[in-house]
C-alpha cells in the first residue's frame, strides 16, 4: 500500500470563498487534507468577532469534498498540530507574509524542516478575500 501524503491548512473558515477552495483544492492534489480550523478564540485575537462560531464553520468545512479532517488549532501558532501530524506539506496563502502572521509562518518554516516538510503559498485569488466580503456586508 501506497503511502498517502499529509497535508496540513489553517482557516479561519468564517467566509467561505473561491479563494480558500483554490488552497483546499491544491492541497487534496498533495494528499490527505487536515484542516486545523482557528478556534473562535484564536481568530478574536487577529481578526476580531467571526460571524460563525466553531461548530458552524466546522459544518461548512465538512461538507467541502477537498477537506479529509477537521482539527482546532487553539492559536495563530501552529506548533502543536504540527508537532503531533507531521505533514508533509503545509498550505497557505502568500498574504501571511507580512502583517500579524508573518512571525507564525517563519515558526512554521523553521519547524517543518526537522522532518523535511515543505510550505507551498499559492498565489492568492485575485478580487476576493474575506476582508472585501466583511467590508461589503458592513455597507449595506
Amino acid at each position: 500500500m501506497k503511502y498517502k501524503k499529509k497535508v496540513y491548512v489553517a482557516m479561519a473558515g468564517d467566509i467561505i470563498h473561491p479563494g480558500h477552495i483554490n488552497i483546499l483544492r491544491l492541497a487534496s492534489s498533495k494528499g490527505d487534507v487536515t484542516v486545523g480550523l482557528l478556534t473562535d478564540k484564536a481568530i478574536l485575537s487577529y481578526k476580531g468577532k467571526t460571524f460563525m462560531n466553531y461548530s458552524q464553520r466546522k459544518k461548512v468545512l465538512e461538507a467541502i469534498k477537498y477537506v479529509g479532517k477537521i482539527i482546532p488549532q487553539t492559536t495563530l501558532d501552529y506548533t502543536k498540530n504540527l508537532k503531533k501530524i507531521r505533514p508533509d506539506y503545509i498550505f497557505h496563502g502568500k498574504d501571511w507574509r507580512k502583517g500579524v502572521q508573518k512571525s507564525t509562518r517563519k515558526k512554521v518554516i523553521n519547524l517543518i524542516r526537522s522532518w523535511s516538510g515543505k510550505l507551498i503559498e499559492p498565489n492568492y485569488t485575485k478580487g476576493i478575500s474575506s476582508s472585501k466580503i466583511k467590508k461589503k456586508i458592513k455597507c449595506k
